[in-house]
């Protein structure tokens, strides 16, 4: 689904150079790599404060701990995304509220947001799935409204923009990120990024990062451990830098399928939103009248790889089930059935995509 190693030789040099720069160094935790790094992603994003951590899912339970939040406090979240997001909500004692998507752009549906609301209801948070971020003004309103904060899982649509370019992640009070090997920005293991416009937030995130301490051995609230490595702060910092040749690569990929792949009856290419830009992190189809298993074994066939994002909605997982109030989320259990994404990575070439357009038309004209 992504070639990172044809990624990788692209940048060799840059990347070797930067990897050798942290061993003569020997500062493998923490030191200019890691500050230089926050800079250059706050920069990008247009947003005061970054904290790089562990991992993806690491940054959501500490933007969630940042909050001072009750066990019992309600979060609400799509049903249809992964599981990290409803994962670090439960491990902290807080109640997921599981709602359903829009089938335009698979993300959150916020009259399904309205209507989950109680006076338990103290965060919000709105995955951008697949590169497309959320509709963001309706849930500030929301959160607003109801004095809610909200919490960006923008680990699929990171430089992802709106209309007016502000970036997605920013908009919301938190926001988080992954930087996995396969993410638009990604290192070479685990790692991860919180950001926010809030100083004070930004002072405790930064904190609970690093065992709750203010200054080394006085730790003045709980935290954890949860630190971006050095090496892998270099080897994003590098990348960072050319992540915009890579989005337009990966751009005019996602508008070559939508011209070959548009008018197949009985498939459904992803819908773009008037009121963002879309990154493309995945290519996401609808296949229809029950044939996307057969759409993926025929595609396997013919080695072209495909995933299923996602097979199964949180709600109905086994670890969430007993959270949810057993109300059907149509949408999102229609989409588990129906969606498969294609690979899109900047190493395609035309023959690629001349290859998997044609496998997919010759399925639809059998």
């Amino acid at each position: 689904m992504v070639d990172l190693n044809s990624l990788h030789k692209r940048f060799r040099a840059e990347l070797d150079l930067a990897i050798s720069e942290c061993i003569d160094n020997s500062v493998f935790i923490g030191g200019d790599p890691i500050y230089k790094l926050e800079e250059s992603v706050s920069k990008f994003l247009g947003v005061n404060h970054v904290i790089s951590c562990g991992n993806g899912t690491d940054a959501l339970q500490i933007a969630l701990m940042s909050l001072n939040l009750k066990q019992g406090d309600e979060v609400i979240l799509p049903s249809f995304a992964y599981a990290a997001v409803a994962e670090v909500v439960c491990l902290l004692g807080l109640i997921p509220v599981f709602v359903d998507v829009r089938s335009k752009d698979f993300n959150i549906d916020e009259d399904c947001i309205i209507n989950a609301i109680t006076e338990r209801t103290k965060v919000i948070i709105p995955v951008h799935l697949f590169g497309q971020p959320c509709k963001m003004d309706t849930i500030m309103e929301l959160s607003e409204e109801y004095d809610l904060t909200v919490i960006e899982d923008n680990a699929q649509s990171f430089g992802a923009s709106y209309l007016n370019n502000t970036k997605a992640g920013t908009v919301g009070h938190i926001g988080c990120t992954s930087f996995f090997p396969t993410k638009n920005l990604g290192c070479f293991g685990d790692g991860g990024a919180i950001f926010t416009n809030n100083s004070d937030l930004a002072k405790s995130i930064r904190m609970i990062c690093h065992h709750g301490q203010s200054k080394k051995y006085f730790h003045d609230i709980i935290g954890v451990n949860s630190r971006l490595d050095s090496i892998q702060a270099s080897i994003l910092d590098v990348k960072l830098n050319h992540i915009k040749e890579l989005f337009s690569k990966k751009n005019k990929i996602g508008e070559y399928y939508n011209k070959r792949l548009a008018n197949i009856e009985g498939l459904q290419i992803p819908i773009k939103s008037d009121f963002t830009s879309h990154c493309y992190h995945q290519y996401t189809l609808k296949v229809k009248d029950n044939k996307r298993d057969q759409l993926q074994i025929f595609l396997g066939a013919n080695n072209i790889e495909s995933k299923i994002y996602y097979p199964l909605p949180l709600h109905l997982q086994n670890a969430y089930k007993k959270f949810h109030s057993g109300q059907r989320l149509h949408v999102s259990e229609q989409l588990s059935k129906e969606v498969l994404s294609i690979p899109i990575h900047s190493e395609l070439t035309e023959v690629h995509l001349e290859y998997i357009c044609s496998r997919i038309g010759e399925f639809f004209n059998r």
